[in-house]
């Protein structure tokens, strides 16, 4: 079968595949009110949620969805358009392993695009890029280029599919976060997802991670940084915080963004080597979660696959609630690519 033909049918799948993981979404609905931080809130809160969530990964396993009530939200980033705000990129073509100056806007309920955004966590507008199997992963910084255009130089280091995620608060509105789909033409072959670990490695630092999921309920994540097997103990903050999370369900890519318990400088929160979440996720299943952290001078970024079941976690507060943030759980270290 010549590229064209492949590429016609990967995009006849991909339907398939797209409308059957959002009627997941909307099964699975919101995931639940987040823990009471103690300065920090998650990027893109959405009504119950208080998280984010994506799309759709190739070639990793499609969780076991749990039914919540009627009316129960969607988790951020399975849809490019909510409460009137939509997220358009304005470029189409993205040739794979080519950088390109990639624009799109958010367009508000008047159908104008959106020039005032609340700052959260030192941005007015968070970027994250993924392939759609989770093999790799772009947290990126795009400028105001006026008129509410946004610009970012984008790479896409091979063929295949990705979703973009644009995590953001508009003035005077709450947090979300919009997600969108994008394509590098070639032959793709989706990578399953790695096996559910506890140990991660980046250049010389082991990252480890301590707690358990269970779905609708916080359960208390501990990722501990060292290197050449000595505690890191003079992290330095990241965004406002020692460490950010970014966390996405394998099978529909439901967008989870949240941040450590306490933040720099408030008197409590020591810089490493340890970095507390609160976990909450929406339901069982496979997860793929993106540590970054900066030391150094230099931002680096971990990866675990993170697996929540309906057992009692070790971790978890009394009453379900309680202390901020999110995800974690294991992984194989350097699975997928980074880039800042």
């Amino acid at each position: 079968m010549n590229t064209p033909a492949k590429l016609g049918a990967y995009a006849l799948g991909l339907a398939v595949v797209f409308g059957a993981t959002f009627g997941v979404g909307t099964a699975v609905g919101g995931v639940g009110t987040p823990p009471v931080a103690k300065k920090h809130t998650a990027h893109g809160e959405t009504g119950a949620a208080g998280h984010s969530g994506g799309s759709d990964s190739g070639g990793s396993p499609t969780p076991s969805a749990q039914a919540t009530p009627a009316g129960a939200s969607i988790p951020g980033g399975l849809q490019v358009s909510q409460n009137g705000y939509t997220l358009t990129p304005l470029t189409t073509t993205v040739e794979p392993g080519t950088s390109v100056d990639f624009r799109f806007t958010v367009t508000g309920p008047d159908g104008k695009p959106v020039t005032g955004y609340q700052v959260q966590h030192d941005k007015k507008l968070h970027f994250i890029l993924v392939s759609r199997d989770l093999a790799h992963f772009q947290h990126l910084h795009p400028v105001e280029a006026g008129d509410g255009v946004w610009s970012v130089p984008l790479t896409l280091p091979s063929a295949g599919a990705y979703r973009m995620f644009a995590d953001f608060a508009p003035e005077g509105g709450k947090g979300m976060t919009l997600g969108a789909d994008l394509y590098a033409a070639g032959e793709y072959a989706p990578k399953a997802l790695p096996s559910a670990g506890r140990t991660a490695t980046v250049d010389g630092y082991t990252v480890t991670l301590d707690g358990d999921l269970v779905p609708g309920r916080a359960s208390r994540v501990t990722l501990t940084i060292s290197k050449d097997g000595k505690p890191v103990t003079d992290l330095q903050p990241y965004l406002g915080a020692y460490g950010h999370l970014v966390a996405l369900r394998g099978g529909d890519l439901a967008y989870l963004h949240v941040h450590p318990d306490g933040e720099p400088g408030d008197g409590e929160t020591r810089p490493g080597p340890e970095i507390v979440f609160y976990a909450e996720v929406p339901s069982r299943g496979d997860y793929r979660f993106f540590l970054d952290f900066q030391h150094d001078g230099e931002v680096r970024t971990t990866d675990f696959t993170v697996h929540a079941n309906d057992a009692p976690a070790s971790g978890e507060r009394p009453g379900g609630h309680s202390g901020d943030h999110d995800e974690s759980q294991s992984g194989s270290g350097g699975h997928g690519e980074h880039t800042h």
